[in-house]
């Protein structure tokens, strides 16, 4: 998680500087105040570390946290709490505390692949591919980078993809009304899903948004939805007993329920 040897000579710098500045200046009550927040931040630290290492993720944030109370400008703090949220699968805490990170430490690298992860898991792609872009400068010759890029700029292409046809088409399900457009909507060649549902109907309210999220999905199929109530010619014509039902069609057959 975190570079041990380089955190704990920071802490030791830190805390060396403080009580130097203790020693010029014993009395004053500042320098006292900041000896005491170094050394508290230092052991808060070392703690969350050793939660970290145990699986403790829960507890590791906490001890963050706490650090956080003594030193809220403390970049190391927000990026190790960041990846303590990561492990607890909590992503968008886990952005928030990147980017408190890189607010106070502008390409703070370890801040910026955390937030990358993090993004990616929410499908924020072109957040992902913009922090991978800038590691790629700050990391040049870093493989895993390279690749993640790759990754992610193909990720989000299939997005665009999605949100084109999910634009072009709606991103529903087509609503068929009467006998004629039934059948012409039916006929068409392919195949097509064909939801026969009752508007007031809890479970085909619970369906509706599934379906959506087909039509979006399976681009080459056509996803219909028909009103039972408000079509009943077409319901009886196919021997629709119950809602929900789903009927599938393959140029214009009738294929299963």
């Amino acid at each position: 998680m975190f570079s041990m040897s380089e955190l704990k000579l920071r802490w030791h710098w830190e805390v060396a500087v403080a009580e130097k500045a203790g020693l010029i200046d014993y009395n004053n009550v500042e320098v006292a105040k900041l000896l005491n927040n170094v050394k508290l931040v230092a052991r808060v630290r070392a703690r969350g570390n050793e939660l970290f290492s145990s699986g403790r993720f829960s507890k590791a944030c906490l001890a963050c946290g706490e650090g956080l109370k003594y030193d809220t400008s403390n970049s190391v703090l927000y990026c190790n709490r960041a990846v303590c949220w990561s492990k607890l699968g909590l992503w968008e805490k886990s952005v928030e505390d990147c980017n408190n990170a890189l607010k106070i430490q502008p390409n703070y690298t370890k801040a910026l692949l955390r937030r990358a992860v993090s993004n990616g898991k929410l499908g924020r792609w072109a957040e992902v591919v913009k922090d991978y872009e800038v590691l790629r400068k700050e990391l040049p010759g870093y493989i895993k980078v390279v690749e993640s890029l790759s990754q992610a700029q193909v990720a989000l292409s299939k997005s665009w993809e999605e949100e084109t046809y999910s634009v072009k088409f709606g991103g529903e399900v087509e609503e068929v009304s009467g006998v004629d457009q039934f059948k012409a909507a039916i006929s068409s060649l392919g195949v097509s899903v064909v939801h026969f549902k009752v508007a007031s109907n809890y479970q085909c309210e619970q369906v509706s948004p599934i379906m959506d999220k087909l039509c979006v999905q399976y681009q080459s199929i056509k996803f219909f939805k028909v009103d039972v109530e408000e079509n009943p010619t077409v319901a009886k014509a196919e021997s629709i007993k119950s809602v929900p039902t789903f009927k599938i069609y393959k140029n214009g057959d009738k294929g299963f329920r």
